[in-house]
């Protein structure tokens, strides 16, 4: 399939809106940061239910999906989306005590996948839950299912329209039954079952017409018992004095340990646990900070088996007597290793440890003892995942690159071999036809940083081609090889899709991560754009043919690097994201990124620097920027639409030359998680169409 690009080509096609709706404005906003005055002209968009701002989000969109559907090839581009993203797509199999598996699948372009339970893994198996009957749109989403002990009943949540807030429910999973138990307010829970009911997080109800954007405070852990309604419901922990702390219940399979963990202010977590082999048993600390990261992944006996950075900030194993769990009593099992320890997943009586190093998985076999067995050889540079359980050999995992979409392999622990057992085939891709590269740049003060550079491997880098370069930088999260069927056009035109490694992730560990948060996010930014240098000197693209993107903190980053260099993108797409740096803790759950961003109250220094690269602030005028595509949606909740809106209009009243600054306001989603297949191909086949018009690209789309 080759690459059609001429100015002719888009000529048929939009030009950037002439004006854009006016904005409701009021001019007498201006709040005061230790002494510096900081007008908010457009706080009246913060209020997402008042009748201007409907108004403004409908004229607004009107203006978008005019500009939109006026691009002659968009509708074509969503048809080639949706061939190839018709496959079937099957999620790594668990296996419950009962000895049967569990999966979830997606017959191609179903909203939701589905989950099913077989005898064996690879036969075709019978329908437990279909999330797909809880909505005729698909904006039911599931969040996430927890058998009990027995494998009678299942507990599963939803989200509705992408808001963050869940709801319990209960399935008798023989006789396909829903219970009368239902849970409403919960967020960010999970469901621990014990005995005859289960642990859940919620809050208390929120405000009439402020469920979306009212700070959620004070967060409590309850016990629900079957059979009983929500208001019977027991408060088993809560802490007044800390509103802005998360907690979270977990027990083990054995029911031997409740486990709280303490979240919210800082980068790593507290953790309580009660022995339930005792009655009336006292919480026990056995982390107090928030500082590290703790987690106990399995219990057997007394002896509890935790994964944690203290004293390791790329994370090591130890072991603690639930009698004596105290920090000072735990014993390592397995020290701090080259890689960053991301995940430990019991096969028999051994355990798989997973590594990240540079961005790629690698994984070892492991005794309980903590000897090293051999390392599991992947199939590449790529993303894997395991499972496995105590009580059962099999050993599964999955593993995706950027070309090759998600593959199930058994693992034989005897001989170390492994064989795939669901191999996926993409509808008219052959993925050898491309390549993925590892480079590793020199960010500005000298810091090495790597990126994934994917494309056809017929491209020639004579500095012409088109390419998207995504990053996201924060929270200790890493942007690891993965597969996306949308992003398959974009390749088989000969586009680049780059993904950068910033500092703020978690690809190096807790250093790397501290590396890019509060008085050092400018490094983030420099990293990205360092990023685009390399890409553009070495012949990889250009200004005239790059464009950037990334979501959530991603946009807060797209949304910085075009004001600090507009002149090095052609196009831009800041996706959900944090816009106003000022006063993003004060919305839903904005104050948990405080440990990452600091805050506008912390301190003048804080509130200086963030001013000084608050994409909202520093739009600059007389300076010709980059088509700019904002995305939101009216039920995200987590970076509430207020963000985008303020920002889109203040874009929009700038001088930034002829390019369209224009903003895509979903409806009935949220920040992105559960999102229905038929809203992400309408979403992505408007992004890619928006920047294969802007580079003057008409794609091919047989």
């Amino acid at each position: 399939m080759g690459l059609i690009s001429t100015a002719a080509c888009t000529s048929s096609g939009p030009d950037a809106p002439g004006s854009y709706p006016a904005a409701p404005v009021d001019s007498t906003v201006v709040d005061d940061y230790f002494g510096h005055a900081v007008a908010d002209p457009y706080r009246p968009l913060e209020d997402d239910t008042a009748a201007v701002t409907l108004d403004w989000v409908k004229a607004e969109n009107a203006v978008t999906e005019a500009y939109i559907n006026a691009i002659p090839f968009r509708d074509k581009l969503r048809e080639r989306m949706a061939r190839v993203a018709d496959y079937r797509k099957t999620g790594l199999p668990w296996r419950e005590k009962n000895g049967k598996f569990y999966y979830f699948a997606n017959d191609g372009l179903q909203n939701q996948s589905v989950l099913y339970e077989t005898d064996s893994v690879g036969v075709p198996g019978r329908v437990i839950l279909d999330p797909n009957q809880l909505s005729d749109n698909g904006t039911v989403a599931l969040a996430g299912i927890f058998f009990d002990p027995t494998q009678r009943y299942l507990a599963y949540t939803v989200n509705r329209n992408g808001s963050d807030w869940t709801e319990i429910f209960v399935l008798d999973t023989k006789t396909g039954q829903l219970l009368p138990d239902h849970i409403e307010w919960a967020k960010f829970t999970e469901v621990a079952w014990h005995g005859d009911g289960f642990y859940y997080s919620a809050y208390q109800r929120p405000g009439q017409g402020k469920e979306l954007s009212d700070a959620n405070e004070y967060q409590r852990i309850y016990f629900h018992r079957l059979g009983t309604g929500q208001d019977a419901d027991q408060i088993v922990y809560e802490d007044m004095e800390h509103p802005l702390y998360f907690h979270s219940a977990l027990v083990d399979e054995d029911q031997t340990v409740l486990m709280l963990y303490i979240a919210g202010q800082g980068s790593g977590n507290g953790l309580k646990i009660k022995d339930l082999r005792k009655p009336d048993s006292k919480w026990i600390t056995m982390e107090p900070t928030q500082d590290e990261s703790v987690s106990i992944f399995d219990v057997e006996g007394d002896t509890l088996f935790i994964e944690t950075t203290w004293g390791a900030p790329r994370t090591r194993i130890m072991v603690a007597d639930i009698n004596h769990p105290e920090r000072e009593n735990w014993r390592e099992l397995v020290p701090e290793a080259e890689g960053v320890l991301v995940g430990t997943t019991e096969c028999g009586q051994d355990f798989v440890l997973t590594y990240e190093q540079d961005a790629v998985n690698r994984a070892w076999l492991y005794t309980r003892a903590g000897q090293k067995i051999r390392e599991i050889e992947l199939p590449g540079l790529g993303s894997a995942a395991f499972s496995g359980s105590r009580h059962f050999p099999e050993l599964y995992y999955s593993f995706a690159s950027y070309v090759r979409p998600s593959t199930i392999y058994a693992y034989d622990t005897v001989s170390g071999q492994s064989s795939a057992v669901i191999s996926p085939e993409v509808n008219g891709f052959n993925p050898d036809d491309y390549m993925t590269e590892q480079i590793f740049y020199t960010s500005s003060d000298g810091t090495r940083v790597p990126m994934f550079v994917t494309r056809r491997k017929d491209v020639k880098l004579d500095g012409t081609n088109p390419t998207l370069l995504y990053g996201y930088g924060g929270f200790n999260i890493s942007l690891n090889p993965g597969f996306s069927a949308y992003r398959i056009p974009w390749l088989e035109n000969g586009g680049i899709y780059v993904v950068a490694n910033l500092r703020g992730g978690g690809e190096y560990g807790e250093e790397w991560h501290r590396a890019g948060t509060k008085m050092q996010k400018l490094n983030v930014f420099n990293d990205f754009i360092a990023a685009a240098e390399y890409l553009c000197d070495n012949g990889y693209t250009s200004p005239s043919r790059l464009a950037i993107m990334g979501g959530s903190n991603g946009g807060l980053l797209v949304g910085a690097t075009v004001n600090m260099r507009p002149d090095l993108f052609k196009v831009a797409i800041p996706e959900v994201g944090v816009m106003d740096m000022m006063r993003y803790h004060l919305f839903t759950i904005g104050w948990n990124w405080a440990s990452d961003y600091g805050t506008s109250a912390d301190s003048a220094e804080m509130a200086e620097y963030l001013l000084g690269y608050s994409p909202l602030h520093n739009i600059r005028n007389g300076v010709e920027y980059p088509a700019v595509l904002v995305t939101t949606a009216d039920h995200d909740d987590r970076v509430v639409p207020a963000h985008s809106f303020k920002y889109a209009a203040a874009l929009q009243a700038a001088d930034t030359g002829s390019a369209p600054k224009l903003i895509r306001i979903d409806t009935d989603a949220g920040h992105g998680g559960g999102k229905p297949t038929s809203k992400v191909l309408d979403e992505y086949a408007d992004i890619y169409s928006f920047i294969f018009y802007n580079l003057g690209i008409t794609p091919s789309t047989d």
